[in-house]
């Protein structure tokens, strides 16, 4: 991101980064839910999981009306910790689904914490420049977590669940250790009446919900365009290897250039050129170009990171910035389950799964300008 805007990182925010970074090491681990419960269990078992979830991004801005970042952010990481434990210790078909479920009661309840940490943490220009360099240091660090749970999963997908136990429990610990408390709350406004999101908040989400349609239609279903196309069964992997290079690096490259852009300007005209290489990938059956296209929508979401989450802390008042996190963060918890219905219907329509998927992305980041503002 550049010598300057390293430094302009404030010492707080930087341990949290690291504190995140050590977490996502064992991450991986819910990658492998359904190997874990098995086919029979895992339609199940994967509901629930999502449906907790929601509950613990909610629970969790929740908790910040009461107690500061730091006190949330470390009890989230802890209860995932000794739940993950739980999960690797089930057997029968209930104890694991019930195990699940408390994994996904406690998996977001750091979510909320972090982005508001971070929001407190800097202010201005800078806050973008923190929650980018998030974005850039969890997928840094996702792509060495598949590197560890190639060498892990051979021992059995227990061990995975293990490691991401331990990682959780030891960033747990270096929260409590090297960050600041923090103030609490006071139990005023936020807690005495009964919390609406408002008509901005509402606008936020549902570009931010149609956003998170195109990206996931791309993510879930490129390796299986590629192979439709008769792409070499190395291709997508290498593929997905140049995307987690492209983004940081796009960044990096531009972000001097877009630092005193509005947030809405940059992913309005983001989000257009995402849709513009769908389309793209939607029309063209080659392999090279899907594969071009597709590295080319990488490095223009690179441009993005940070920006949803800033938008989003430069427009809620103080005292209900926890909850505007919250509800705006449950975009991508609404638009998993609804992806795959999409596809199948612009897949019986387009011929194949993987242009039906590239249709349904490039409608959807057409459609983000719609519900964006433009300061």
């Amino acid at each position: 991101m550049g010598e300057r805007q390293r430094e302009s990182i404030p010492a707080d925010a930087r341990t949290l980064l690291w504190i995140r970074v050590l977490n996502q090491l064992g991450s991986y681990a819910l990658a492998f839910l359904a190997v874990l419960t098995g086919p029979e269990l895992a339609p199940a078992a994967l509901a629930s999981f999502g449906i907790a979830a929601l509950v613990s991004r909610w629970a969790g801005a929740f908790l910040l009306d009461r107690l500061p970042p730091r006190t949330v952010l470390a009890l989230g990481l802890g209860l995932t910790g000794l739940s993950l434990l739980v999960l690797a210790a089930a057997r029968t078909p209930p104890y694991v689904l019930g195990a699940v479920v408390l994994v996904g009661l406690a998996f977001e309840l750091y979510e909320p914490a972090t982005q508001e940490f971070l929001a407190r943490a800097a202010t201005g220009a800078r806050r973008q420049h923190v929650y980018a360099l998030l974005g850039v240091s969890l997928s840094a660090a996702g792509a060495v977590a598949g590197l560890l749970a190639a060498v892990l999963l051979p021992l059995g997908v227990r061990w995975l669940v293990i490691a991401d136990a331990v990682t959780c429990l030891a960033a747990a610990g270096i929260a409590v250790r090297f960050l600041p408390r923090g103030e609490e709350r006071a139990a005023g406004a936020a807690t005495r009446r009964r919390w609406r999101p408002p008509l901005p908040l509402l606008r936020l989400t549902l570009a931010g919900t149609v956003f998170a349609v195109g990206s996931l239609a791309v993510m879930m279903f490129l390796p299986l365009a590629l192979l439709e196309r008769g792409a070499p069964a190395w291709a997508p992997g290498l593929t997905l290897a140049g995307a987690a290079l492209l983004g940081p690096l796009a960044l990096w490259a531009t972000g001097r250039h877009l630092e005193s852009r509005g947030h809405g300007i940059v992913l309005g005209g983001g989000v257009v050129l995402l849709g513009l290489l769908a389309l793209a990938m939607a029309i063209s059956d080659q392999v090279w170009l899907t594969a071009a296209a597709y590295l080319g929508s990488t490095a223009a979401n690179g441009l993005l990171l940070g920006r949803w989450q800033a938008l989003v802390a430069d427009a809620a008042p103080e005292p209900d910035r926890p909850r505007w996190f919250a509800f705006h963060g449950s975009s991508w918890g609404i638009a998993q389950p609804v992806v795959p219905g999409l596809v199948a219907v612009f897949g019986s329509i387009a011929g194949s799964t993987g242009a039906g998927a590239f249709w349904t992305a490039a409608l959807a980041f057409l459609a983000v300008p719609l519900f964006l503002s433009y300061p």
